[in-house]
């Protein structure tokens, strides 16, 4: 069995056990799927390198399903990256999506949704980066494992340190605005990260789609924490 499934099956037997990662019910109605791929014909029309048009791009996307928060993003084929030379490949672009992201208004809440403590932590301030970044370190029956947070406000990172220990239910962040939060229409991404290969306070959010199953193997399905029922 590899690591990613075991993990998985352990984030399963301790589903009751998790808090919320937000200050949202991300299962009420006002909570729609949404889909960042080249079928969406808002975003193809749309500049995305002007981050405000991109923005108002998603308020729209949100009215139209008359929600005003915007789940979605496992895995998916996205093409939206292609904006920010910080994810140009020669030969293969980085369009695989690896965690879940949240579109909402900033400044939300961001909590620990079980104990933890910090990993590590950065500013990925380049244009279409993670900006503000924390990464938790968590163990659960032995096994270690970490929950990453990016596109946080700048004030997020202030008074962290390495080794500080946050409980469920904490609040370590909250949702930043652009350009602060690496130029993007406010959201969370949530990932889930089996192992950090030696990484600090940044892990690969995307990847190329021939890296799939290295990745999915990596990262289990941050819903088995955030468990929307909006989300596969």
């Amino acid at each position: 069995m590899s690591d990613s499934k075991k993990l998985s099956d352990l984030l399963r037997q301790h589903a009751i056990a998790f808090g919320p990662v937000l200050n949202a019910d991300l299962n009420g109605d006002d909570v729609c799927l949404l889909d960042f791929s080249a079928a969406n014909q808002r975003l193809q029309q749309t500049d995305l390198r002007n981050t405000a048009a991109f923005d108002e791009a998603v308020k729209h996307m949100l009215q139209e399903r008359n929600a005003t928060i915007g789940v979605g993003g496992y895995l998916e084929n996205r093409f939206i990256y292609r904006r920010s030379s910080h994810f140009d490949v020669a030969a293969e672009s980085r369009d695989l999506h690896l965690g879940v992201d949240v579109w909402l208004e900033a400044g939300t809440a961001v909590f620990a949704p079980l104990d933890g403590q910090v990993h590590s932590f950065a500013d990925n301030a380049n244009f279409g980066d993670y900006g503000p970044t924390i990464i938790l370190e968590h163990e659960l029956e032995g096994t270690t494992f970490y929950t990453l947070y990016g596109h946080l406000s700048v004030s997020s990172l202030a008074g962290l340190e390495v080794g500080k220990e946050f409980r469920k239910g904490d609040k370590i962040a909250t949702v930043g605005s652009f350009p602060e939060n690496g130029d993007w229409p406010p959201h969370l991404h949530f990932q889930i990260i089996s192992s950090m290969d030696g990484k600090q306070g940044d892990y690969p959010g995307v990847a190329r789609l021939s890296e799939r199953a290295v990745y999915e193997a990596l990262c289990p399905n941050p819903n088995l924490i955030l468990q929307s029922r909006h989300l596969p």
